[in-house]
């Protein structure tokens, strides 16, 4: 009996250690179309089930050519990963952080307050409130530790990744060239519309 109970301890043990090296191994998902580069963007959310909206961020990055990062790191599931992840960010060469979370959604300000580089919170839409819940707790943050708000889903997604290519451009006139050349396209759409 006491070496069936040390076998069980020494597998709890094993399963913990196990547990914590997949956590600090876990390798980011990189953008294929720019793997050969250190990505620029981080595009966090706090559940898996958020990746439904937020691969049209990825989509949107991916279209401009923005090496980026996509990854699940919960505030209040993993704090630890997500307090490590937010103070390297800048010291592995991220620029921008895109965080997206529902609810309590604190995703983005744990990562705002573990960064200096700029953080846009994606609230996602919730079944209790319809993304209200998510919208308030991303955008009411303290004085002090910004971030940058977008609208609920799918809108605030793509802007989000819009909003960081326009502060990406701002250094890298070939991408803005680009976004140049996205508004005169997404204009000449609009003009080109004929009601019958």
């Amino acid at each position: 009996m006491a070496a069936k109970n040390q076998t069980s301890k020494k597998n709890a043990v094993n399963s913990k250690r196990h547990a914590r090296a997949s956590i600090g191994s876990e390798r980011p998902r990189v953008s294929a179309s720019s793997a050969h580069k250190s990505p620029l963007v981080a595009v966090i959310m706090g559940s898996q089930s958020d990746w439904d909206t937020m691969r049209h961020a990825q989509q949107t990055l991916t279209q401009f050519g923005i090496a980026h990062e996509c990854r699940v790191i919960s505030a209040h599931r993993t704090p630890s990963l997500a307090s490590e992840f937010g103070s390297t960010a800048e010291s592995r060469g991220l620029e921008i952080i895109i965080a997206a979370a529902g609810g309590a959604a604190h995703l983005a300000g744990v990562l705002a307050a573990h960064t200096t580089i700029p953080v846009l919170g994606v609230p996602m839409r919730s079944e209790a409130l319809n993304g209200i819940d998510s919208l308030l707790a991303t955008v009411q943050m303290p004085a002090g530790i910004p971030v940058g708000t977008l609208a609920i889903g799918k809108p605030g997604a793509i802007n989000a990744a819009l909003f960081a290519i326009a502060i990406l451009a701002i250094a890298r006139p070939p991408l803005r060239k680009k976004l140049h050349e996205f508004r005169r396209a997404q204009e000449q759409k609009i003009r080109a519309i004929e009601l019958n």
